[in-house]
């Protein structure tokens, strides 16, 4: 459509892309290298302040590879949305998150097709990358996109590529994890091919958008669910007297019919689920389903288990302060790692969070320590208002419980257990201490 793949093939296509936080930036990122001009959009103006002055925001992506990015012209960010009408492609890396009731949140993706409809312009790619329900790309984005008097398939080009960000993830990169692509019509999928094509190392096309839209939410359910099933293994072998981690470790030697570490698919439990992914669009495809007369029960009960583990690990918590001749309420408990992930400072969907209000409720004196969030940013369903507490000799030993909720691998958990009176493991994060193992509750 008016010589876009011939521009791609050419690197002469220039590439805008709509959020640039943990699946935005590190796309511009991919699409610079690959010898792309790139223009980045948000609404925040303090990021794109950032960007502009080659700072980072986000902790696995270091400030220098920003600071060269904006070396040259070949990258730039801005809240203007106006310049969408000098870019070839729009990629849009925009938040869906869940309402209070569980349903979908839109606002973010309606409000980002109303800012490009202006000034989407003919022969310009449009691709949806945040994770939504089966529908969402061609039912809700596309009418919106033709309220600028254009047309889908005909005036423009339209595809659904999930994002795949594992952030922090040393293993895999944007440009390593193989793209999905669905389009709204051949042409429409044929153009997203060659453009993620130019920057990734496998391109994965599907027959439609639905489809590459129900490869997202199935990936993330399988985890959700999996995820569900060892943290209900937790509970009851806890009631056995059986160390759940141990009986994993045993079962992941097994050669075939279970999972391995180092495919990423050896499922452990925790305190909850967290990121920006897995707490949320497994209950995208349940709304979805619920119009076709559809029952969601085994996904609905994983997320009824994995949002219960919080309460779980508090019990536990109150459980083993109460042995020790301490209450609860005003016991001073210090939360180790507000992240939802090891070393990353990411704390969307933390179990963390719920942890630390669900302690307050009760009346206990709750800090936290994260070595990668030094104050706690105001988020859409939940203020802290706190600051990372340091760790020392003197601060751990204050304290009646030492909860580790994140296993950052910075921490020192040997002089941590060292130090303290009480230690509520949720990841095994002290599976290599030996001494003082009396005072470690796992949970």
């Amino acid at each position: 459509m008016n010589g876009l793949n011939e521009r791609i093939e050419h690197r002469e296509a220039v590439i805008g892309i709509v959020g640039m936080g943990y699946v935005g930036l590190p796309l511009a990122h991919t699409f610079w290298m690959a010898g792309f001009s790139v223009v980045g959009f948000d609404i925040d103006g303090k990021k794109v302040d950032a960007l502009q002055a080659g700072r980072s925001y986000i902790k696995h992506i270091p400030p220098e590879r920003i600071a060269e990015m904006r070396e040259g012209d070949r990258f730039r960010a801005t809240t203007d949305f106006a310049h969408l009408a000098g870019v070839d492609a729009i990629l849009i890396c925009v938040p869906t998150p869940l309402t209070e009731m569980r349903e979908p949140d839109l606002s973010y993706l309606v409000g980002t097709g109303e800012g490009i409809a202006p000034h989407l312009k003919k022969g310009q790619l449009v691709v949806l990358e945040s994770t939504t329900y089966p529908g969402t790309t061609r039912d809700v984005l596309c009418p919106i996109l033709e309220t600028s008097g254009l047309v889908a398939g005909k005036d423009f080009l339209v595809a659904f590529s999930p994002e795949r960000e594992d952030p922090g993830n040393p293993n895999f990169t944007t440009k390593s994890i193989p793209k999905v692509m669905g389009g709204y019509d051949e042409a429409s999928r044929q153009a997203a091919c060659a453009l993620y094509g130019a920057c990734v190392t496998a391109v994965v096309p599907v027959s439609s958008m639905e489809v590459a839209e129900a490869c997202k939410l199935t990936e993330n359910i399988y985890r959700a669910v999996n995820i569900a099933l060892v943290n209900e293994l937790k509970v009851i072998y806890d009631k056995m007297g059986i160390d759940v981690w141990e009986v994993l470790e045993a079962a992941g030697t097994k050669p075939f019919g279970f999972g391995k570490k180092e495919t990423k698919t050896f499922f452990t439990p925790g305190p909850g689920l967290g990121g920006h992914c897995i707490p949320i669009d497994p209950f995208y495809l349940t709304w979805k389903a619920r119009e076709f007369g559809v029952a969601t029960r085994f996904i609905e009960l994983a997320g009824e288990i994995n949002t219960g583990m919080p309460d779980y690990v508090v019990r536990r918590l109150m459980i083993a302060l109460n042995e020790r001749g301490k209450a609860l309420k005003d016991a001073k408990v210090l939360v180790l790692g507000l992240a939802y992930k090891p070393d990353v400072d990411d704390m969307r969907e933390s179990p963390s969070i719920i942890l630390i209000e669900k302690l307050k409720a009760l009346g206990a004196d709750v800090s936290y320590n994260d070595p990668f969030i030094p104050k706690t940013p105001r988020q859409r369903e939940h203020d802290l208002h706190m600051e990372s507490l340091d760790l020392s000799d003197e601060n751990l030993a204050a304290q009646d419980a030492v909860l580790i909720s994140t296993n950052h691998t910075d921490y020192d958990y040997a002089w941590i257990v060292g130090c303290s009176r009480l230690v509520i493991d949720t990841r095994n994060a002290t599976a290599g201490v030996t001494e003082g193992r009396e005072k470690i509750i796992k949970a």
